[in-house]
């Protein structure tokens, strides 16, 4: 998947010499598709169920995507996405952590 991105960099940058392409900016890129894809992942999962639901990986593609954006906002040194990512991540985090302490908890009930 990350393959064809950088591919298809690739060719805008040889069409486009405008257009430059380094790491950075497909660093984010991706970051940003990963980002983008927690609201269809959480829409099928609605959409399987019949009602409206958080899936799991809802969580994981976000944190995953905040953190890559972050990091490319933190490179960029842009004080406006670094505050706009930073502190979703700990929520998404802190989510996480209350998906899992919860399973925990079931399991040692069940015992």
């Amino acid at each position: 998947m990350f393959g064809f991105a950088i591919d298809l960099f690739k060719d805008i940058s040889a069409k486009y010499p405008q257009f430059h392409l380094d790491f950075w900016l497909v660093f984010g890129f991706i970051g940003q598709a990963m980002f983008t894809m927690r609201f269809l992942i959480q829409w099928i999962a609605s959409e399987r169920k019949k009602e409206s639901v958080i899936p799991v990986s809802f969580w994981y593609f976000s944190l995953a995507g905040g953190l890559i954006v972050l990091f490319y906002a933190i490179h960029r040194m842009d004080p406006v996405f670094i505050l706009a990512y930073l502190p979703g991540n700990f929520i998404y985090l802190r989510n996480l952590y209350f998906i899992y302490k919860k399973k925990k908890i079931g399991l040692h009930t069940a015992q």
